[in-house]
């Protein structure tokens, strides 16, 4: 790294971070973290950059979304290879350059408070190799006591406790069946913390993708004895993930599988699966394969229930320093019914728009960040368009048709892009069908939903324009129940 302080050249890391992603991502992860050391020329230590992210929540997300880009980024910027850690610390002051993008510089977001209590995990990126399990360090998300129980999931975490403890070889193979965000691979890798604290050192994690393509490169370079002692011999636990992405047309792929199961199972290793589907249902599944698959305990996640979301969000919330109100977490809870990752996809959005527009959580900007990612509840499908047009007109002191004429006057064209916003998230209508009742076709209804979506993050004033005629709908779903 160059003699310039660590603030510096993170500056020119975040200039180049700037020309390859957008601002609302730029500002919202890339804005609060702060360089907080750095290796220089002549330096015995390896090459680093410290990075102090303001929580536990921010610092998870950035390791998993933009850390590649950033060592990237770094890396060019330094003219060689450069490690970059991820600590919890709190902002000094808001890491983006001036002219890294031409939008507002972020402040530190008001409604967080850093933990300073939670461990500073290293977030150093690797490519994932398959014959080691992920270092439990990196995996510290991902343990038994912080995985919510309930109805939809307790089979599946008792299960997997007990094959990491090596409690109950009767349940040997075990499948973690579930359509995805729904905890499959936090108990997977949970299982893989849990065999290390109990001494198991010989554990393999994989995705069936990369165990496809590590047979097959083994076999292409003639090293299928090395491939068999590691999958075979080595092991005495193996995590595979994703198991309905064997393709069904690589039948010896499937046969090795087949056979390393086998063997392992005789032996009394362990042995772990994941997939999306029962193995029942797995198209282009070997029988042999599947029967293997079956012969031990299929356990299903479901999507949690509202006990369970709500249990979700507070530790989500808790973990990142969050504060999120009781009434900003009931209406998540009631509004996000299907998986945990949609949870924690709210919850992420919540979190960044209150960081960018800075203001703190509360049930108004919780509603406007459910309107952006939540399912529509089926209760608003009975909105018809003609309502929320009519509604929008009335607002804006304008007839129904006016938003349907041809004119292009701004105080036409914002009614008419917010009344299309309004209509794709309150009613069952096509893009297509609300660009019709509106004078317009697919294309332009799809365009003004987008740029809406874009300026209420920018534009305070569309911002309560948006509020106040969500208000007059909601009103109004809520005198048809």
């Amino acid at each position: 790294m160059n003699t310039s302080p660590p603030q510096r050249f993170w500056d020119g890391v975040v200039r180049r971070l700037g020309a390859e992603m957008p601002p609302f991502a730029l500002e919202a992860w890339i804005g609060p973290l702060v360089a907080r050391s750095g290796a220089r020329e002549g330096s015995e230590s390896s090459e680093r950059l410290t990075l102090g992210c303001p929580t536990a929540f921010h610092r998870d997300r950035v390791r998993v979304r933009f850390l590649p880009e950033i060592e990237r980024c770094a890396a060019l910027e330094a003219g060689a290879p450069i490690a970059v850690d991820l600590v919890i610390a709190p902002p000094l002051r808001c890491s983006v350059p001036k002219d890294a993008h031409p939008t507002e510089r972020c402040a530190a977001p008001p409604f967080i408070a850093a933990s300073a209590s939670a461990p500073a995990a290293p977030a150093r990126a690797r490519a994932a190799e398959p014959d080691a399990a992920p270092d439990p360090q990196r995996a510290l998300p991902y343990r038994f006591d912080n995985f919510v129980v309930g109805s939809c999931n307790a089979l599946a975490r008792e299960a997997s406790l007990a094959v990491a403890r090596s409690a109950q070889r009767a349940l040997n193979p075990l499948v973690l069946a579930a359509p995805p965000g729904n905890g499959k691979t936090h108990l997977a890798r949970a299982i893989l913390t849990e065999a290390r604290q109990h001494g198991e050192a010989r554990a393999i994690y994989a995705s069936a993708e990369a165990f496809t393509n590590d047979f097959t490169h083994s076999l292409q370079a003639r090293r299928i004895d090395e491939f068999k002692r590691r999958f075979r011999h080595g092991c005495r636990l193996l995590v595979l993930e994703d198991v309905q992405f064997l393709d069904a047309r690589k039948k010896a792929t499937q046969l090795e599988l087949f056979h390393t199961l086998c063997h392992l199972l005789d032996v009394g290793a362990r042995v772990v699966l994941t997939a999306d589907r029962l193995p029942r249902d797995i198209e282009g599944l070997d029988p042999r394969l599947g029967s293997k698959l079956s012969s031990g305990l299929v356990a299903e996640l479901e999507a949690p229930d509202a006990i369970v979301r709500r249990e979700i969000l507070r530790q989500k919330a808790a973990d990142g320093g969050v504060r999120l109100p009781d009434a900003c977490r009931e209406l998540i809870v009631e509004s996000v019914r299907g998986s945990v990752r949609d949870l924690e996809g709210v919850l992420i959005q919540l979190v960044a728009m209150a960081s960018l527009l800075k203001r703190p959580i509360d049930p108004q900007l919780t509603l406007v960040a459910l309107r952006k990612l939540a399912p529509i509840s089926a209760f608003r499908h009975r909105l018809a368009i003609r309502d929320v047009v009519e509604a929008v007109a009335a607002y804006f002191k304008q007839r129904p048709d006016e938003l349907a004429a041809r004119s292009r006057r701004r105080d036409v064209l914002v009614p008419r892009q917010l009344a299309m916003y309004l209509g794709h998230r309150y009613t069952g209508a096509t893009l297509s069908e609300i660009g019709t009742a509106l004078g317009r076709n697919h294309s332009a209804a799809a365009n003004a939903v987008r740029v809406v979506e874009r300026r209420i993050l920018e534009c305070a004033p569309l911002r309560y324009q948006v509020e106040a005629l969500c208000a007059r709908l909601d009103g109004m779903v809520g005198g048809r129940k």
